[in-house]
């Protein structure tokens, strides 16, 4: 009798603390945001330690922490190298219960990062990387891309000068995922508007020297010579490719992937004239100019944000509205990017625009020019606007796409 009483004693204990356990769980409101980027390196401007300041912009002004959330941001820097940015994700994932990646600049991360993430069921909040297969091809049910990509940069810059009479290009590629997408992409673009590519070289991620390179774009004689890099790679083949007179020589620079942190780094001068597009300018308009001010005063260097630092805070901002719709945490990566998928998007940066299926945010780019010295008003007073990209036409169209997630 007195056992019986005892087992059905521990029982409704048990029961008791699981249903405690259970409720507890189901009303967690903490959140882990990992921030994966380059910080000390040819990214390290474009991303670095000012997307961890985007990021925490976000989760301040996502109101989260008034309402009794936690929101903890923490970061790491993959240096370039796919297996660092996964080890990293993986220790972040498995042992601080990090439930968010974001940024992850150099699509080679970016694409590893993808696969652990599906794996482990968390989330990859994309502004970084720019390879349009982490919507296509390689897409997943837990990553999301938002600011930019491959597409968009062929079909600004790439058709934009093909257009104008540059039909014949010849192409420096970083040699690496980015770089190769980046060239493929363009690549199609020119060749549908009638031009023809001459050719290509591929050159190490972060090298100093590109006299070679640009010595065989030279004597390619194309109209053309598309920088299908980024960064620090994009600054030292511009200031080299002055060097050899180039543009002088009659042939024209296409920065095919071009951040306000690169004209800073080479100053107008250098700069003006160079086409290229983007889907962020911080002088865009009131909301763009109040937020990048802010951004500015707790920035390094009082630095303007870059493109991919406005797509963290916007992302950032989305992610957590889906956490506050689903009421808590379900740490269910799958399920919050689905939901972030079916609320509206809507911030001061970008604006309103769906997320669709495949994982990318729908905006508009934009075809920017580089003024030139006597053209600029004051310090990052660098843009001027020549054309406006429809959002769909910045995409890749879902009838195209060769995401598995997409319904045809």
């Amino acid at each position: 009798m007195t056992t019986t009483f005892a087992r059905r004693s521990a029982a409704l204990l048990a029961c008791a603390a699981f249903g405690f356990a259970t409720s507890a769980f189901a009303q967690d409101k903490t959140v882990k945001i990992g921030e994966l980027n380059d910080m000390s390196s040819l990214y390290a401007d474009i991303g670095g330690p000012n997307s961890v300041v985007a990021i925490k912009m976000a989760v301040e002004d996502s109101g989260l922490l008034k309402k009794g959330w936690k929101i903890d941001v923490i970061s790491g820097d993959h240096q370039n190298k796919p297996d660092v940015g996964v080890n990293i994700a993986r220790q972040w994932i498995d042992n601080d219960k990090v439930d968010a990646i974001a940024d992850t600049p150099n699509s080679g991360v970016a694409l590893a990062v993808s696969n652990l993430v599906k794996e482990k069921n968390s989330v990859l909040l994309n502004s970084g990387a720019a390879s349009a297969d982490l919507t296509g091809k390689a897409c997943t049910p837990n990553t999301v891309s938002y600011t930019y990509d491959t597409y968009m940069l062929a079909n600004g810059t790439g058709k934009a000068l093909t257009k104008a009479g540059g039909d014949s290009w010849f192409f420096l590629t970083a040699d690496y995922a980015f770089g190769h997408a980046l060239e493929r992409d363009t690549t199609a673009v020119v060749s549908a508007n009638g031009g023809k590519v001459l050719g290509s070289v591929k050159h190490p991620i972060n090298t100093a020297d590109f006299s070679s390179f640009l010595l065989q774009a030279q004597s390619s004689k194309a109209k053309v010579v598309g920088l299908a890099n980024a960064g620090g790679d994009t600054t030292n083949s511009i200031k080299q490719a002055a060097e050899f007179g180039i543009v002088q020589g009659g042939q024209k620079l296409a920065a095919l992937l071009l951040f306000i942190n690169d004209v800073h780094s080479l100053g107008l001068k250098t700069a003006q004239g160079l086409t290229f597009t983007e889907s962020f300018y911080w002088d865009m308009n009131e909301q763009t100019r109040a937020w990048s001010k802010r951004f500015s005063a707790l920035a390094n260097k009082n630095a303007m944000p870059s493109m991919t630092q406005a797509g963290n805070y916007a992302m950032v901002l989305h992610y957590l509205k889906a956490m506050d719709a689903l009421g808590s945490n379900p740490h269910d990566g799958a399920k919050v990017v689905a939901k972030m998928k079916e609320l509206p998007t809507d911030d001061p940066l970008f604006g309103k625009g769906p997320l669709r299926e495949d994982g990318r945010r729908l905006i508009p780019a934009y075809l920017f020019e580089v003024k030139k010295p006597e053209e600029s008003k004051g310090p990052w007073d660098y843009y001027k606007q020549i054309a406006t990209i429809a959002a769909e036409d910045a995409a890749k169209p879902l009838k195209d796409s060769e995401c598995p997630l997409v319904k045809k």
